[in-house]
């Protein structure tokens, strides 16, 4: 027991002093009357009883009988914490606290009266011992047992609640005179609570129609374009059901198609139906369809349901969808074209460097100054190792002679060259991680859905229209996009994915 008090001047409560007390289980109805340790009179209330069921009286008369539902069948206990307050004229009070522990009670399965077992003669009938009658108010699972000194010889029922039956000639015409009562027993797990049901098995003595159910039970449904719509259809005819000859169903529109309904057995079918996008025009809003599902004996007896479907206009996801896959396929289309463009760019770069660092060959500069120029005359270096013709100066001039330094070539400074691979790597690394970190995160459909996808792709393009672009004089590249493959982007970045959004 769970208290706390807040009492004033020595005031407290008096609740029962047993052990246990506040302990009770589902449908357990306690009472007892709160009393204080003061002479005189007090007004008692009580806080937190909402949705439990107690009742209290300001002359302190708790009386509380906790619903079956209170408590969970999986975690068994339910705590309710209330709080008692008892108020004197004088303004004083005192109130305290308690939790009361309500544990859960297995309740065994309930078995209404079930429908009579019809059979023909000769025939292998089947009855479904149905949901609608046999249930468990705890939500546990059921498992059917047969009494064997009630079953009719040949006749067996399952453990989940098919009773099958060949009625021999003398056993079927005893029918006739002496219906035949089977019991049987359900039990509910994991408790293994038990009651026991009974079933009336008689001879068919007239031609009635077939009967239908729709499961769920509803007749009007409301779906969205992209949903579909899942609905059982349980058979039955008081002849036998194997007197059932055809079932189906009939739609004022056509596009609803045959085959969405499925026989899963002679007694079970299933309908199920997607609309599509292009169901209801985005005019319309919503389009109602009326469906009719029959059932014919074979004595031509016909029974028929009606239902109707509001299908409500729905965004095309699909081509969203595709839609957005497109802008993320292209764009790494465009930065995958652009690193191809840099990594040929660079290549070039490096063979112009490489030039400018060797210098060319057979150039030779000659810087005069301080005088002019009286005559050239050919003559020969003494090293015999390194000899060449150069030209000889007459005159004041200084002659300076040398081969071109790897500094410079003719009208391509090396620093400049260098400066365009710089940027070249800068701009391409860039990229590669835009592109990498594009392609990872919006690797999903329901990514780019996101409202951040279109602010991301101009992150992206303004990375790949980097102003730097212009000073390195790309050649026209001259690959089309539309050929470029799945293959070749993953190549290049590695988490890009090839699915379509469909």
């Amino acid at each position: 027991m769970a208290c706390k008090s807040f009492g004033q001047n020595g005031h407290n409560l008096v609740f029962p002093d047993s052990a246990g007390w506040n302990i009770l289980k589902e449908n357990q109805e306690l009472t007892f009357k709160v009393r204080t340790t003061s002479a005189d009179p007090a007004r008692f209330s009580i806080e937190g009883t909402e949705n439990t069921g107690i009742q209290f009286d300001s002359l302190g008369n708790f009386r509380w009988k906790p619903s079956f539902d209170l408590a969970d069948r999986v975690s068994k206990t339910k705590e309710v914490s209330v709080i008692f307050q008892a108020d004197w004229p004088d303004n004083k009070r005192v109130r305290q606290s308690i939790t009361f522990t309500v544990n859960h009670v297995n309740r065994p399965p309930v078995v209404e009266d079930l429908p009579v077992f019809y059979v023909k003669q000769s025939t292998s009938n089947t009855y479904q011992i149905s949901a609608d009658y046999v249930y468990d108010l705890d939500g546990d699972p059921l498992v059917f047992k047969s009494i064997q000194s009630q079953m009719p010889e040949g006749s067996n029922l399952s453990q989940q609640g098919q009773l099958s039956w060949n009625p021999s000639r003398g056993q079927f015409a005893s029918l006739k005179s002496s219906p035949v009562f089977i019991e049987f027993i359900v039990q509910d797990q994991p408790d293994k609570a038990e009651t026991k049901g009974r079933i009336k098995i008689a001879q068919t003595q007239q031609d009635l129609p077939s009967e239908i159910m729709i499961v769920p039970g509803d007749s009007l449904f409301t779906i969205k374009e992209d949903e579909t719509l899942n609905l059982k259809i349980y058979i039955s005819d008081p002849n036998g059901d194997d007197n059932v000859n055809n079932a189906g169903f009939v739609s004022n529109d056509k596009r609803v198609p045959i085959y969405a309904l499925k026989g899963n057995t002679a007694l079970q079918y299933e309908f199920t139906w997607s609309p599509g996008y292009d169901f209801v025009d985005d005019v319309q809003g919503s389009l109602t369809t009326e469906l009719t599902f029959f059932v014919l004996d074979k004595s031509n007896n016909r029974t028929q349901r009606k239902i109707r479907i509001r299908v409500n206009d729905a965004e095309n996801l699909i081509k969203k969808d595709n839609h957005l896959f497109q802008k993320y396929r292209s764009n790494l289309v465009e930065a995958l074209m652009l690193i191809q463009q840099l990594d040929a760019n660079q290549k070039k770069l490096n063979q112009d460097y490489k030039q400018a660092r060797k210098g060319k060959k057979n150039r030779s500069i000659v810087n005069a100054s301080l005088g002019a120029v009286t005559g050239l005359t050919p003559m020969v270096v003494d090293n015999p190792d390194q000899s060449k013709i150069v030209s000889g100066v007459g005159g004041t001039t200084v002659l300076t002679l040398g081969t071109l330094e790897a500094t410079e070539v003719i009208g391509r400074s090396k620093e400049a060259i260098m400066d365009k691979i710089k940027n070249t790597i800068d701009i391409r690394n860039r990229a590669q991680a835009a592109g990498d970190e594009f392609a990872r995160k919006y690797a999903l459909k329901l990514a780019r859905r996101n409202s951040e996808f279109d602010k991301d792709i101009e992150k992206l393009r303004a990375v790949l229209n980097d102003q730097r672009i212009v000073l390195l004089e790309l050649d026209a590249y001259s690959k089309n996009a539309s050929r470029v493959d799945d293959k070749e982007i993953k190549k290049v970045f590695l988490d890009y994915a090839e699915e379509t959004g469909k």
